[in-house]
Parts: structure tokens; C-alpha cells; sequence
């Protein structure tokens, strides 16, 4: 099946929208088409929109006739998403439309990220825009921008734009989660330039880390995936000590909300060193493979013979250069004592770029405890200042504190036992979400988050279940049927 195929699923506003959506290339902090369009989306139906000056959509519904005494609900969703996409993928993410297809129960793309994070909760809400026959009370459709890299969007949006005093979060991944808290997040970036010499060996190898799972720098941290820079340098490190090689340049991950899959190095050694360095590499590998067999099945690491390099690190700085990558913590720095199986504090050795005479090491740190996210982004810093760099902390945003006892909650929870025989599990998350950046400048509105399970989120093995979606959409009309009136 192909995109014009996935219109045809139910429900179908829903999958129409995104597939109109998937149409538009919405990188974050490119998203000037995407606010256009739906900009265009919303006059086209004669319903009040305005873009903030931070390029927030704000899309204002009236009630349908018999639900105009209920309260104001506030729907929320991010335009931007995720561009990953395989190596050996033809894709410009700048240009083309994503390349959908249907595999059973399953809307997959072809070899990049799907965008159903959070393309779907974007549809859900165009859908009820667009609908003549919904039952709502009154609607204010929040769409905003750059929440991938930085949650600028929610970051710039000003107080008194909205006046709806509940808010629906459609950026959850697992359709049996109700959630009510996550973590906040900063951005640490190490920084510099470092000496180049003439390279003294005669052979020069490309060392290639790639086909690991990746997946969602919070979300799927606990799981204990592969990082390809925190291999990468485990592997040099290696080499340096056993061989003394000089390290050209190294390119490893993407974006900073991103468990990296790939990293590459160029390598030089002596000639006598081939035999033996080929196979201490392939021993290493053989070894790492074993120890993430479960959790990166794909992984692959090799090398090969390329052409020679005219220029290497300095020796002093690339001994600096791998022992701080390796002292740098990454993973679950710590679980909440509070909330069973919940990360509290992280972080993500996202990308590594050094090349040319210039390095740029960036990770994300996240934690609940705002306290705790400033020891460990410190704890990094130290790592990196020890080798010279300049590191600098941006795109801070704070956590959102859960309210279990918020009546929407309570009445999503039992909603969700009668519709489906369980109960939802309700919970705090250890990804960022923009809830707690709302609440800021909106600190009286409850709010909660919800979705369909979309599996593989930030990597080029995004899909979304459809089955599922049905479900969402089912679960979220009925919620709407549900808002109790005003006063």
C-alpha cells in the first residue's frame, strides 16, 4: 500500500489530514510551510487563526449546537518532526513528502521517520476542525512549533492567548498511558578547536558503527540501546592503546533527541599494524555485538581501507578527546525513588562531529528534579572542560509536576475503564513534553497527555498502529462527550 492508500484507513478525516500533513516537509526550526499551510487550513474553513510571533498556530472552533455551556478545551499537538533517515536512504527531508506504505496493522515510511510524532495528534485535531457532524464544546487548537529542538514554540508562547482551562496533550506514544508528568531538559554543548599534524603512519582505515536501534533519547532510554558515539570511542580508545593511531576526523548522531544509530571515523596507522589492527577490531566488535545482542540486534561494525588523510589531531588532544567522551555519563543517570520503573535524570551523547581542526559535542540531559538535571549537566561539563572545551547550556525548559487529583484526569481514567475493561496506566514520562512550558504562562489549566501507540519514535523505524489510532480516535471523541459545564 502506498500514501494515497493510507487515506483509505479509518478513521478517515484522520488519516486524510495526515496524509496532507506528510505532504508538507516540517523540520524543526523549518517550519514556515508547514504554519502556512495550516494557517491556509484554518481560514479555509472560516474559523479564527492566528500565528503568534513565534509561528504558533492557535485555531479557534465554536461549540457544536447543545454543548456551548461546557468548558473551553484546549487541544495541543507540535508541527515539527523528526528527519532521520537510513545511510543508505535517497531522501531530501527539505523537498519531498514522506514516502508512507501499510504493513498489516502497521503505517510505516520508507527507510526515514514516519512523523506520526505528532503528525497523528496534528490530524486528530484537523479532523474535528474540519468536521460537521462531531459533538464538541468550544475548541482551541494549539499547533506548535520547534518542540523537537527545543520546545521554543511552547517556550515563546504569551499568557492570555488561550482561555480554555483544560488542555489535551496528543503527544503520548502507548495508547494504555495517561500522562500527567515528565522531565525537563537542557541542551550541553562542548565546544573548540584543536592542533593538526601531518599523519606519521601509511595506511588509513574507515571505522564504521551502524544499524543500531536507536529510538527516543527519553522515551526508550531505559532500555538500554546502543549509542553509536559512546561505541565509536570505546572502540578507538581501544585501538589508540594497543596501536597508537592518529584519528582524522569522527562524525557520529544527529539530533540531540535521538538515541545516535551511526558514527564514522577515519583512522591512520602503520603499515605493519594492518593484520593485527583488523583483527583487534573485529574481536572488539565481536565482543560489543554479544553484549547488545538483544537490544541491537543489526549492529554493525567494520572497517575499511580508504584513501590516505592529508592531516590528523594533534596526539595530546585526541588523548583528551577520547577520554572525555568516555568519561562522559550517558544513559539513565538515575531512577525515581518516587515513581517505580520511571528514569529521573539522563542523558544523551547525541552527536559528535571533529573535523578539520573544529569539534562540536552535543548531548540532552533530562531530569524531573530540576535540581538533579543541573548536577548531572555539570557533571558532563567537567568532563569536556578537563580537555579545554568551552561548554554552553541552552534550550533549557522546565518539567511539567504531576496533578493525579486534577479532575480531568480522574475523568479520563474512569472514561477509559468503561470504554475498555482496564485501567489506563497512569503515569509521569522521562521525555519532554510541553506541558510543563504551558503551565508557565497558563499555571490554573489541568492538562494531560494522550495517544496511539507509535513505536520507534526518532528513528527510521517510526510507525504508528492503526488499530490503535482507531482506538485514540474512539477515546477522544468520548472524552469531548464528557466535559462537564462551566461554572
Amino acid at each position: 500500500m502506498t500514501n494515497e492508500q493510507v487515506r483509505l484507513l479509518q478513521p478517515a478525516a484522520l488519516w486524510q489530514h495526515f496524509a496532507d500533513l506528510n505532504a508538507v516537509p516540517r523540520p524543526s526550526k523549518k517550519e514556515e510551510r508547514v504554519i502556512a499551510f495550516m494557517k491556509t487550513f484554518g481560514t479555509s474553513l472560516g474559523l479564527q487563526t492566528s500565528v503568534d510571533e513565534a509561528g504558533n498556530v492557535i485555531i479557534k472552533k465554536a461549540a457544536t449546537p447543545g454543548m456551548e455551556n461546557r468548558q473551553t478545551i484546549v487541544l495541543q499537538s507540535h508541527l515539527d518532526m523528526v528527519h532521520q533517515k537510513n545511510s543508505d536512504t535517497i531522501f531530501d527531508f527539505d523537498t519531498q513528502g514522506i514516502d508512507m506504505y501499510v504493513e498489516g496493522d502497521w503505517v510505516e515510511a520508507k527507510g526515514t521517520t514516519l512523523g506520526a510524532d505528532n503528525g497523528i495528534g496534528v490530524a486528530a485535531i484537523m479532523a474535528l476542525l474540519s468536521s460537521t457532524d462531531i459533538p464538541h464544546p468550544a475548541l482551541e487548537a494549539l499547533f506548535t512549533i520547534d518542540e523537537e529542538t527545543g520546545m521554543t514554540g511552547a517556550l515563546s508562547l504569551k499568557g492570555g492567548l488561550l482561555d480554555g482551562k483544560t488542555l489535551l496533550n496528543l503527544d503520548t506514544e502507548e495508547d494504555h498511558e495517561l500522562t500527567i508528568g515528565c522531565a525537563g531538559g537542557i541542551d550541553v554543548t562542548a565546544t573548540g578547536t584543536y592542533a593538526l599534524t601531518a599523519p606519521k603512519g601509511t595506511t588509513a582505515y574507515r571505522l564504521v558503527v551502524k544499524g543500531l536501534t536507536g529510538g527516543h533519547s527519553g522515551g526508550d532510554i531505559h532500555l538500554g540501546r546502543g549509542n553509536a558515539n559512546k561505541l565509536m570511542n570505546r572502540i578507538l580508545l581501544t585501538m589508540n592503546k594497543l596501536f597508537g593511531i592518529e584519528i582524522a576526523e569522527i562524525s557520529g548522531g544527529s539530533l540531540r533527541n535521538a538515541i545516535p544509530r551511526e558514527s564514522v571515523a577515519i583512522v591512520v596507522t602503520e603499515s605493519a599494524n594492518e593484520a593485527a589492527l583488523t583483527t583487534a577490531i573485529y574481536d572488539l566488535a565481536t565482543t560489543i555485538r554479544d553484549e547488545y545482542r538483544i537490544t541491537d540486534p543489526q549492529m554493525s561494525i567494520g572497517a575499511e581501507a580508504v584513501e590516505m588523510p592529508t592531516q590528523v589531531m594533534d596526539s595530546s588532544f585526541q588523548n583528551q578527546l577520547l577520554r572525555s567522551q568516555y568519561a562522559c555519563p550517558n544513559g539513565i543517570y538515575r531512577m525515581s525513588p518516587a515513581i517505580k520503573g520511571l528514569v529521573q535524570s539522563s542523558n544523551n551523547l547525541a552527536k559528535v562531529v571533529v573535523k578539520d581542526g573544529i569539534y562540536n559535542i552535543q548531548c540532552l540531559t533530562r531530569s524531573s528534579v530540576d535540581s538533579e538535571k543541573w548536577d548531572l549537566a555539570n557533571a558532563i561539563s567537567c568532563a569536556f572542560e578537563l580537555m579545554g572545551a568551552s561548554v554552553a547550556y541552552t534550550g533549557g525548559y522546565p518539567g511539567w509536576q504531576p496533578r493525579p487529583d486534577a479532575p480531568i484526569i480522574m475523568l479520563m481514567s474512569d472514561l477509559y475503564q468503561e470504554l475498555f475493561q482496564e485501567a489506563a496506566h497512569v503515569n509521569a514520562v522521562h521525555a519532554g513534553l510541553e506541558c510543563g512550558i504551558l503551565g508557565t504562562n497558563y499555571p490554573e489549566m489541568q492538562m494531560i497527555s494522550f495517544g496511539p501507540n507509535i513505536y520507534g519514535a526518532h528513528s527510521p523505524d517510526e510507525r504508528v498502529q492503526i488499530s490503535s489510532v482507531q482506538k485514540f480516535w474512539t477515546y477522544l471523541l468520548a472524552t469531548l462527550t464528557r466535559i462537564p459545564v462551566n461554572g
